[in-house]
């Protein structure tokens, strides 16, 4: 465990990154924090399982907090999942497997919920998923778009509705702009560096040329306002570089501005351990904006890679439409009904592996014959939920004893 946490981080550790003690304060904080923080080590576990399954794009890091509302390419608000960093061909029970134990902690320490409600959150989520994927695998198009108001269930209705009628000129000056509206304000989280405007200015051209970026309308002449450094956020990305970018709006006035979020790129927790296949994907942070357009009908415009001062970034758009379920404020059915959701969410985005994807058969029929009898899949998985979550707590508890020890100060040296 300790060598795994260690490799996983050895450039934040090396680099003194200042996120990176707050990332191991969070992960020995909570299970549910260490499992999110540790996929490294999840996936290490899993090597040599399900080489027989069939492939698809998974999404690499399956849990409660990775699906939420953002924008689509028409700026409206839509749910669905909303972190590729560790996305990669792999088997559709990868995903499957993390999300299970996923819903387990988060149902555990999140919903506070019993072990027996928590078997039935898993069970829904597993339920989700499939009986999507049987739709799918008949006559459900799979590229109709993602879950609006229009088709949402009233959990995520609620969330969605909530982000439509949030103001854009209002969410940028309470979390971003000055007092002037010119730049970003200083504070805890957000370090301005608006000495970098023209280096972040050609950056911002080089993307819209590699990724054959057509800026929307509400872009304007894509001008680079203000930059500044994001501090603090997430869990598994505390640590690494994150910039946000401030882009005049048409109007000129600090009410319609863009921000765009350029996010350093890493290496999936899954290359390298995944059973061989013909789907190679090269480059990190193309590798996720790879995902993101498969995985998204019609996802954010602004989604797309580009290198900085050598290191490869993941551009995608701060919206004011950004939110998610509150997870801490449900009762056991709203988690049932959110983890049900979630998992006919996924299965959308493993059905679009064989559509923008590089899986060159349809994969539905594959997927459905390989779940075989559904009471024995479903089972199947809710053993491995149990037995998988039973060891990353005993993971977690020596982590805690470690990191108290301060051992995640240091990297493994290689001897001679």
């Amino acid at each position: 465990m300790r060598q795994t946490i260690r490799e996983d981080h050895e450039n934040r550790i090396v680099t003194r990154a200042a996120d990176a003690q707050a990332k191991f304060d969070e992960m020995a904080r909570s299970t549910y924090s260490f499992f999110r923080g540790s996929c490294l080590l999840f996936y290490r576990d899993m090597v040599g399982e399900d080489g027989w399954m069939p492939t698809v794009l998974t999404l690499g890091d399956v849990h409660p907090g990775n699906f939420g509302v953002m924008p689509n390419a028409d700026d409206v608000p839509v749910f669905g999942v909303n972190d590729f960093d560790e996305a990669f061909y792999a088997p559709f029970t990868w995903d499957l497997k993390r999300g299970v134990v996923g819903f387990l902690l988060g149902a555990e320490e999140d919903g506070g919920l019993s072990a027996s409600k928590q078997d039935r959150v898993v069970r829904a989520f597993l339920d989700g998923y499939v009986d999507a994927t049987h739709r799918y695998a008949g006559e459900l198009d799979v590229t109709a778009g993602q879950m609006g108001l229009a088709d949402a269930p009233p959990i995520v209705r609620a969330v969605l509705q909530r982000s439509a009628d949030r103001s854009r000129s209002r969410w940028l000056a309470k979390k971003y702009l000055d007092e002037a509206g010119r730049g970003f304000r200083a504070s805890t989280k957000l370090e301005p560096l608006t000495s970098r405007v023209p280096e972040f200015q050609a950056a911002v051209h080089r993307y819209v040329e590699v990724n054959e970026l057509v800026p929307p309308a509400r872009a304007g002449q894509m001008r680079v306002k203000d930059v500044c450094a994001r501090h603090g956020q997430g869990v598994a990305s505390l640590g690494l570089q994150r910039y946000y970018v401030l882009v005049e709006g048409p109007a000129g006035d600090a009410t319609d501005d863009l921000v765009l979020e350029f996010k350093q790129a890493r290496r999936s927790a899954l290359r390298g351990l995944v059973p061989p296949s013909e789907f190679e994907l090269v480059g990190e942070a193309e590798r996720v904006s790879h995902a993101q357009r498969v995985q998204l009908v019609g996802g954010d415009a602004f989604f797309g890679a580009v290198d900085l001062d050598g290191t490869s970034f993941m551009v995608r758009e701060r919206s004011p439409y950004k939110d998610e379920v509150e997870l801490t404020e449900l009762s056991a059915a709203g988690w049932r009904e959110y983890a049900h959701t979630c998992g006919a969410v996924l299965a959308q985005a493993h059905a679009l592996s064989d559509e923008a994807g590089l899986v060159d058969h349809d994969v539905e029929p594959d997927v459905v014959a390989a779940m075989g009898p559904r009471e024995l899949f479903v089972d199947d998985l809710v053993q491995f939920a149990h037995e998988t979550a039973d060891r990353v707590r005993r993971d977690h508890a020596h982590f805690r004893t470690d990191h108290a020890l301060h051992a995640f100060a240091q990297v493994d040296r290689v001897y001679r």
